[in-house]
């Protein structure tokens, strides 16, 4: 790219950053856990069509994705489950086609008297940080894909290829909001999700499961315990033997590119536990709410399927499981991993802008959590650029996005889309089309 023309897009970056940080604070005082999404995504539709864009706000229809490959087991209501995608239309096609894509969900926020710096919906500035729950995971990625485009706009020009901005829902637990954009046709040459990367590149990321774990127990009264079975206890012994399934799933490592290297590719969390009805009750059930990865390459029927095998295997023994076999429910993740292919155009195209933007080189890492980018790459064939600003205590207390960061990858976007895109002058009578 042209030098003078990268440091006009910088600048224009610069011109707009205070605006830009304002609309990240506004999109954190939404409190879009799953199923209030709702609000958040009006609020950035009405956003995207004062800019111009053509903007459709779409259902999840679980129907019309249900038998994809890539969708995830649900047991919640999607009617209010919106997904809100911005279309621009050059002039004349002459560049490649760009999606930029971010999730608007957010991680509940646990007790909030535990974030000590700023209440997780009341956003706050302190120093090179900007507070808020979903700030990092990830508005500020949301953000920076749209304020990208307008610092182009800002110096008079637009993409000269179609552009589909994406705010989707679901991320945190299933992906079928990425999902349900390709399935209604949205496609395109390449992919950026700006997630919270520290100003990386995913090389590759693991797929998930997640799954609950139902126990019964034989309940009695406290006076007579030891003629009853607790579900409560005897879920411990379900989540050691979960345990013992990972360390040998991690041992497998060596078999998988990019994860021979990592110290814990697979990991198993119990998210959520909930049993009994009563403290002089020995425990009728107990339910476990647990995640756990798999490698790319993996079907997800597969590991699954092993893991219902290891639990009927370990637990045939146990004096009171094994006549009674917890019940196993896949009710989310059911995701693939993926490996971005190196050298792609798109990969070269990234790592110029980020030169540019940041004056280093472009790192690449492999990440052991969820991305929708296996969406775009697995059932699109598209590359997909996972690179983001730097955080920290994202899906924790404190949550916080680095604002220079933030600056310096909405720079990279912005000249991304300039190089892979290209630009051509908006006419007056199209200024914000």
């Amino acid at each position: 790219m042209d030098e003078q023309l990268a440091q006009k897009i910088l600048a224009a970056v610069e011109e707009g950053f205070e605006e830009q940080i304002d609309f990240t604070e506004d999109l954190i005082r939404f409190p879009s856990l799953r199923g209030k999404e709702k609000p958040a995504q009006e609020f950035v539709h009405k956003a995207l069509e004062a800019r111009g864009y053509a903007v459709e706000t779409f259902h999840i229809d679980e129907d019309k994705i249900k038998d994809h490959p890539g969708f995830s087991p649900v047991a919640v209501d999607y009617s209010d489950a919106v997904n809100v995608i911005a279309t621009h239309t050059p002039r004349m096609e002459k560049g490649r086609s760009l999606i930029l894509n971010g999730h608007m969900d957010v991680v509940p926020e646990g007790p909030h008297d535990m974030w000590e710096v700023s209440p997780p919906y009341e956003p706050k500035r302190e120093g090179d940080w900007l507070y808020g729950r979903g700030g990092g995971d990830m508005k500020a990625g949301i953000a920076a894909n749209i304020f990208a485009l307008d610092a182009l706009r800002r110096i008079g020009l637009q993409p000269a290829a179609k552009v589909h901005v994406q705010s989707v829902v679901e991320e945190e637990c299933t992906g079928n909001g990425a999902l349900a954009c390709l399935v209604e046709g949205y496609t395109a040459e390449a992919a950026i999700i700006p997630e919270p990367e520290d100003e990386m590149l995913v090389r590759a990321n693991t797929g998930v499961l997640w799954f609950e774990v139902n126990v019964s127990g034989h309940p009695v009264h406290v006076r007579e315990a030891g003629t009853g079975a607790n579900a409560i206890e005897a879920s411990f012994r379900v989540i050691e033997s979960l345990k013992r399934l990972t360390a040998e799933w991690n041992a497998e490592k060596a078999s998988y590119p990019y994860f021979e290297e990592l110290d814990h590719p697979i990991n198993f969390n119990v998210g959520k536990i909930e049993g009994g009805d009563w403290a002089s009750t020995v425990a009728a059930w107990c339910k476990l709410s647990c995640r756990i990865a798999i490698y790319p390459g993996d079907d997800p029927k597969d590991r699954a399927a092993q893991i219902e095998a290891h639990l009927a295997r370990e637990l045939a023994d146990d004096p009171f499981l094994g006549n009674r076999p917890p019940e196993v429910i896949w009710n989310g993740f059911f995701a693939r991993g993926y490996v971005l292919e190196e050298g792609t155009d798109a990969e070269k195209a990234l790592a110029e802008a980020h030169r540019a933007a940041t004056a280093s080189e472009l790192k690449s890492f492999v990440t052991p959590g969820y991305l929708d980018a296996r969406v775009f790459v697995i059932y699109a064939g598209m590359p997909c650029l996972v690179y983001g600003p730097i955080t920290e205590n994202i899906h924790g207390f404190d949550e916080r996005v680095s604002l220079s960061s933030i600056k310096r990858v909405t720079g990279a976007i912005a000249l991304f889309i300039a190089d892979w895109c290209g630009v051509e002058p908006i006419e007056t009578e199209a200024a914000h089309g």
